[in-house]
């Protein structure tokens, strides 16, 4: 699964990724996985492993998502990953774009480990 930004109108956008996740991954966050899809509008059912188009989501449920995977990628115990999720489940949206932002600057990589020590500690 590959999470990307779009930028622009549907006939000339541009994307970028944002993440990949694996299917274990993928498999560990799955919830939050169909609460975007939901919240985007979209039945869960949308989701299929053959499936080639993309998922079109708001931009507040891409944000969460998006800091969802980032801090749960390299967590293996279950524990903490579904530690992580509720954390980010509760940030409000201003919350989420500030971490957002800071998780894809520059010194991303220690937004992230700030991050899930600030959430599953």
């Amino acid at each position: 699964m590959t999470l990307e930004e779009s930028y622009g109108e549907n006939g000339s956008s541009i994307t970028a990724p944002v993440s990949t996740a694996t299917p274990v991954q993928a498999g560990r966050v799955v919830d939050a996985l169909f609460v975007a899809i939901r919240k985007a509008g979209h039945q869960p059912s949308v989701l299929a492993f053959k499936r080639k188009a993309p998922i079109r989501l708001g931009e507040a449920e891409g944000v969460r998502l998006a800091l969802v995977l980032f801090t749960t990628q390299p967590i293996a115990k279950h524990e903490r990953v579904r530690a992580l999720v509720a954390g980010i489940n509760a940030m409000s949206v201003e919350e989420t774009y500030y971490w957002y932002s800071k998780c894809m600057g520059l010194d991303g990589n220690r937004a992230r480990k700030a991050l899930r020590t600030l959430l599953a500690d």
